[in-house]
C-alpha cells in the first residue's frame, strides 16, 4: 500500500522540502522522535506524506502490532494524509501538514492538521447514500472512522485525531 500518487511528474518540480518540528533531518518527510512522540511537518505532497506514512507504520510493526490493527492503522493513514495533501490543502506545495503519532505496544494515536479552510463533518454526504455510491470519491472519512477506534475532528475540521488500539478483532469497538 501506500500514499496515491497521480501526477508524480508535475509534483515533483514544485517540492519544497519538508523539516521536522523536531528538527532532525531534512528532506522529504524528515521528523523524528520527541519524548516519544513522532512529529512531521512537510509540503502538500504525496511523495512526502508517503515517507511519512511509512516512518509511522515501521514503528508501529516495530511494536508488534497485530495484522489486523497494522491494516487499519495504514488504511486510516492513508486516507487521512490524502485528504489534507489534496482536500484540506488543495496540493498547494506553500500549505504544510503536521504528523504526531505516539505509539506503544498496546495503541497508536495520530493527529493530522493541514492549513485549508477545514470542513464540517456533519455535512459530508453518506457515501453509503443510494445517490452517492457510484461517485468515484468520498470514502476516506468512513474508512477513517470504520478502522479507527477513535477519531475525532477539531479546528474546523483542519485536525483529525484517530486512535487505534492493538486488539486482534477484524474492526474495533468504537468508543
Amino acid at each position: 500500500m501506500g500514499l496515491a500518487k497521480p501526477n508524480r511528474g508535475a509534483g515533483r518540480d514544485n517540492r519544497s522540502s519538508a523539516t521536522s518540528r523536531a528538527g532532525k533531518g531534512k528532506g522529504r518527510g524528515g521528523g523524528g522522535k520527541v519524548n516519544g512522540t513522532l512529529r512531521f511537518e512537510f509540503a502538500s505532497d504525496f511523495d512526502a506524506g508517503c515517507d511519512v506514512q511509512k516512518q509511522i507504520l515501521k514503528e508501529v510493526e516495530r511494536q508488534g502490532f497485530n495484522p489486523n490493527s497494522l491494516f487499519a492503522t495504514r488504511l486510516a493513514l492513508e486516507e487521512a494524509l490524502v485528504n489534507a495533501i489534496k482536500h484540506g490543502n488543495k496540493l498547494d506545495p506553500k500549505k504544510r501538514v503536521i504528523v504526531e503519532a505516539k505509539v506503544s505496544a498496546q495503541r497508536v494515536e495520530i493527529e493530522i492538521e493541514d492549513q485549508g479552510p477545514g470542513f464540517d463533518r456533519s455535512r459530508v454526504p453518506d457515501p453509503t447514500a443510494e445517490e452517492n455510491l457510484c461517485k468515484c470519491s468520498g470514502r476516506g472519512i468512513l474508512l477513517i472512522e470504520a478502522y479507527m477506534n477513535s477519531v475525532s475532528w477539531s479546528h474546523g475540521g483542519r485536525r483529525v485525531r484517530m486512535v487505534r488500539y492493538n486488539q486482534p478483532h477484524e474492526l474495533p469497538e468504537r468508543t
